[in-house]
């Protein structure tokens, strides 16, 4: 006759305890060698630097020496960074209000009791963000060569000249023009779903206080989703800081866009074009900590605005 035998309490609470842990750790490990590693890897190659002996030849020849902080000084007075550096807000004053205007617009028409088809309409409007920056890039590139552009020849048989997208004063705003048509669907969805999730009450009431639809959606629908819109908003300035394949691909078709145009292409010049990894690492720190301090900046500007307005 065999004996059972149970473990004793205490033995069965500690294993609940450790059984959460346990349910982390895969998560904390593909955190800690995909981001925390790299990050800190990053940080200090920021802070070294190769000393080049003689002709640079030999074992000799070239040394890895401690820099401290002159990569980041080099990077700050860096003229091709300060010059990125606004481009790229300038590209963002374009990208995100435009980007967030349309999203919130189409959100609002397609929560509208007076609209049809609307499972259709949400896959024709979010269609673009499934399409890799990389091929939206390369089919915006060739609608914006004149003479493959099949607006160009549309234009020319009617006798109207079109100007040139990716001549210099407009190449900045073709190349916002990519992310707006392949991030408005994206950030539709978000607003859309945070309009379906108001109650059909708020609706009824407005109706009875004599609330049109233009009212309800200004007055009910757009303060509740506010919240969302900040979300989206915080999303969009990270990636537009972070802009990358769309002047990367359309490079070889213009040139307008140089090597420089924004601070990733800058990174990925110096670190795979001048085999200058140093100076790389130090210019993504650089944008790294730019990036988290306008994020958490902005968010602790519309935390105290609204704190504000609830104490009023």
């Amino acid at each position: 006759m065999t004996s059972l035998t149970q473990d004793p309490p205490v033995t069965r609470r500690s294993r609940f305890r450790a059984a959460p842990y346990g349910f982390m750790l895969p998560a904390v490990l593909l955190f800690v060698f995909t981001i925390a590693v790299p990050i800190g890897y990053t940080a200090y190659l920021s802070l070294r630097t190769v000393k080049v002996q003689g002709l640079g030849l030999g074992p000799g020849g070239r040394t890895e020496v401690w820099a401290g902080l002159s990569n980041y000084g080099k990077t700050l007075s860096d003229g091709d960074f300060l010059a990125s550096v606004l481009r790229v807000a300038g590209y963002g004053l374009v990208v995100i209000p435009v980007m967030l205007g349309l999203a919130l617009l189409f959100a609002l028409l397609l929560d509208s009791v007076r609209v049809r088809g609307r499972r259709f309409s949400r896959l024709v409007i979010f269609m673009p963000y499934a399409v890799p920056a990389v091929i939206s890039s390369l089919l915006w590139g060739f609608l914006y060569l004149p003479a493959v552009s099949p607006f160009t020849y549309a234009a020319e048989r009617v006798g109207v000249t079109l100007p040139e997208p990716m001549a210099p004063g407009l190449v900045l705003f073709a190349i916002a023009n990519i992310a707006v048509w392949g991030g408005v669907g994206f950030n539709m969805i978000v607003l859309y779903t945070a309009l379906r999730s108001i109650p059909s009450e708020l609706y009824e009431a407005a109706r009875l206080d004599g609330c049109g639809e233009i009212q309800i959606a200004w007055r009910v629908k757009v303060p509740i989703v506010l919240p969302s819109l900040i979300m989206t908003g915080v999303f969009g300035m990270i990636t537009t800081l972070q802009v990358f394949a769309e002047p990367t691909v359309l490079r070889p078709l213009t040139n307008t866009i140089s090597t420089s145009w924004s601070p990733l292409m800058m990174i990925y010049r110096d670190a795979f074009t001048r085999n200058d990894i140093y100076s790389a690492s130090a210019t993504s720190v650089v944008l790294a900590v730019a990036t988290f301090a306008l994020s958490f900046g902005f968010l602790r500007l519309v935390q105290n605005r609204a704190f504000a307005q609830e104490n009023r």
